[in-house]
Order: C-alpha cells, then sequence, then structure tokens
C-alpha cells in the first residue's frame, strides 16, 4: 500500500474536517511574531494570523500561553497545502454580539471610545465590534463639531442590534438623558433649601440662568438674580462664570431645583423707609419700558413703576412717546410697600417748577 493512498483513506475517513466558519475548541501550542499554532484534533494544526491576535486586546493577549485551551473559528479549511487558517477574534466577536444583545435587552448604559467620525455621526469600538452613533443621538450635537469627539468616550445605550447586517447603534442622548435624571435624583437628596452652594453658569434664557451644581442643573430665575428689575439674565451673570446661589426651593414632584442670587445680598428695600417717603421727589433711571409703563431705578437700586396713567394727562397710548430707557427722570413718589418690594411713582404729578427748582438744590448740594 502507498503512502499517498494511506493518506488518502485517512482523509476520506476523517469525519472531522473543518469547514468554513465552524467554531472549535483548541489547545495553543505555540505563539510567536507571526501568530499562533492551535491544534483543534485534526491532522493538521490550525494557524492564527498576528494581525488577527492583535485586535484581541492587551487583557486577552496576555492569557495566550502554550497549553492553554482557546476557542477558534475556521476561516479557510485546509487546502492542498495543508494549512488551516483560523480566528481568535471572530469568536470573541461572536460573544460580544451576544453581550450587546443583552445589553440592549436590559436597557444597560455602556461606555465607548470614538475612533472616527463622518457625515452621518460617529464610529466607536465595543470589544472587537463597530458601533454607529447617529448625529441626530448625540447629547451636544449642536453645540459641538464631529471631529471634536475622536478619542473620547462616551456612554451609550444599544438601540439596534443586527449581527446578520454586522448593524450596531448606539444612542449617548437617551444614556445621558437617564444619567441625568440618576445626577439630578442624587442632587435632590444631598441639597438642604437655605444652603450655599457652588455652581457654574451653563446656559442663559430669557427668564433665568441654569446653574451646574455639580452633574445637575437648578434654575435662577430672573427676579431672584437681583433685587432690582432684571431685563436679561446676561444683564448679570454669564455663561462659565463660577457663583455663589442660595438654595431657595427643593421641589420633588416636578423634580426642579429653584436658586436665588440676591438672597446671598442684602435687600436694598429694607433701606426704602430710611430714605424714602411719600410725596418726596427722586430721580431715577429708566431701566424698562413696557406697554403699561416703564420701571425706573432709584439711587439705592431697587425699580419702582412708572404706570402709563401716571406719565402724562392724558395718559398716552404708547409710554415710549414720553420716555426711553436710560433717561433719567424726575418723579413723585405716590406709595411704598416695602414688605411687597412695590413703589409707584408719579411724572405727571411733578410741575415744571418743582423739577427745575430740585434740579437746583441737587447741583448746589453736590458743589457744597
Amino acid at each position: 500500500m502507498s503512502l499517498k493512498f494511506t493518506e488518502e483513506l485517512i482523509d476520506a475517513y476523517d469525519y472531522e474536517q473543518p469547514y468554513r466558519g465552524e467554531i472549535r475548541t483548541g489547545i495553543l501550542l505555540e505563539i510567536n511574531e507571526y501568530g499562533a499554532f492551535i491544534d483543534v484534533g485534526l491532522k493538521h494544526d490550525g494557524f492564527v494570523p498576528r494581525s488577527d491576535i492583535e485586535s484581541l486586546g492587551d487583557s486577552i493577549i496576555s492569557e495566550l500561553v502554550p497549553g492553554s485551551e482557546v476557542k477558534i473559528r475556521v476561516i479557510k479549511p485546509v487546502d492542498r497545502d495543508g494549512s488551516l487558517t483560523l480566528s481568535l477574534s471572530q469568536v470573541q466577536a461572536e460573544k460580544d454580539w451576544e453581550k450587546v444583545s443583552e445589553l440592549m435587552e436590559q436597557d444597560e448604559i455602556v461606555r465607548v471610545k470614538i475612533f472616527e467620525s463622518n457625515r452621518g455621526g460617529l464610529l466607536a469600538k465595543y470589544n472587537h465590534l463597530q458601533v454607529f452613533i447617529p448625529a441626530s443621538h448625540l447629547w451636544q450635537r449642536n453645540h459641538r463639531d464631529l471631529k471634536s469627539y475622536i478619542d473620547e468616550e462616551l456612554a451609550v445605550k444599544f438601540i439596534e442590534v443586527d449581527k446578520l447586517s454586522n448593524r450596531l447603534i448606539g444612542s449617548e442622548e437617551k444614556a445621558e438623558k437617564e444619567l441625568s435624571q440618576q445626577r439630578l435624583d442624587e442632587l435632590m437628596n444631598d441639597l438642604i433649601e437655605g444652603q450655599v452652594r457652588k455652581g457654574v453658569v451653563r446656559h442663559l434664557t430669557d427668564f433665568g440662568a441654569f446653574v451646574d451644581l455639580g452633574g445637575a442643573d437648578g434654575l435662577i430665575h430672573n427676579s431672584e438674580l437681583a433685587w432690582k428689575h432684571v431685563n436679561h439674565p446676561g444683564d448679570i451673570v454669564k455663561v462659565g462664570d463660577e457663583i455663589d446661589v442660595y438654595v431657595l426651593e427643593l421641589d420633588h414632584k416636578r423634580q426642579r431645583i429653584n436658586l436665588s442670587l440676591k438672597r446671598l445680598k442684602s435687600n436694598p428695600w429694607n433701606e426704602v423707609a430710611e430714605n424714602y417717603s411719600v410725596e418726596q421727589l427722586v430721580m431715577g433711571r429708566v431701566t424698562k419700558v413696557v406697554n403699561y409703563g416703564a420701571f425706573v431705578r432709584l439711587d439705592i437700586g431697587v425699580d419702582g413703576l412708572l404706570h402709563i396713567s401716571e406719565i402724562a394727562e392724558p395718559a398716552p397710548d404708547d409710554p415710549r412717546e414720553f420716555i426711553e430707557r436710560g433717561e433719567k427722570v424726575v418723579l413723585r413718589i405716590l406709595d411704598i410697600d416695602p414688605f411687597r418690594e412695590r413703589m409707584g411713582l408719579s411724572l405727571k404729578r411733578v410741575s415744571e417748577e418743582e423739577r427745575a427748582a430740585w434740579l437746583d438744590q441737587q447741583s448746589e448740594s453736590t458743589h457744597v
């Protein structure tokens, strides 16, 4: 019996001939700079290229020692030269697909590292799988250039797992919404009304300033920015300012944190009774003109209301016909209510003679 005949006979009865894509268990025989040789129980040992090994990651590579048991996938079955090409990384990817399916089902948050960007979004790695994060699912998509995310780690939730199409989609927005809620819950349990805390101004709106207290935001409404009337929060604070804030109210039902800046300063309305009286003439600067009148700031920092009915006789259709923002005017105090922090002023009840005399008196006292 010839040697060739013997080999053909053995091959014919070798029922364990490998097929492409098959997963087998083997014993690592040798690992070197070119790759690894693995005994998979066949006539020929299998070979894993170095490039495949390097994609495994340091933690897995460190466990690859001669004699260890490993799982492999057959990439190329035995050819005429007896070569059997195997892959260690593809088995790991198989485990990763099972893991990401489990993570999506359990609605878990994971962290992934961004390695590339394109027009549609970001590409990241989760173990041996590639994750696509659409721009529409980024938490700060309106404020950042996509390239700036490269090499950064993001928290994501998997929203689509399709192994057959090799499609894995993640959402930073869904993850950050949950994390923000967790941080808010923790912060609200930690805060106490009346506390003074440090924060950073993160965002300004027409109605107030949002301040980051350490992972969650609280709001300083315009009415709590200063004791005087505030037209826009940008007149008092700027984005990026580090400030001390007073914890005014914790609304656990609506999960809102209301803050104050003015409560950390003395209330000028406490000085109103000492400085002003009804019928007194005062000078103020117009800070805001509205349809029903104007707000006028007096020298100690309180704002009084000049109602449209007190501007002129008859009352104008539009206050702007008589006064404008920034203008200085001499007015008569009609009423004072320090408890409600209100003061009524009048322009029409000051005659030209009174106005001239008052201005002369102020000028003389200034030069004394």
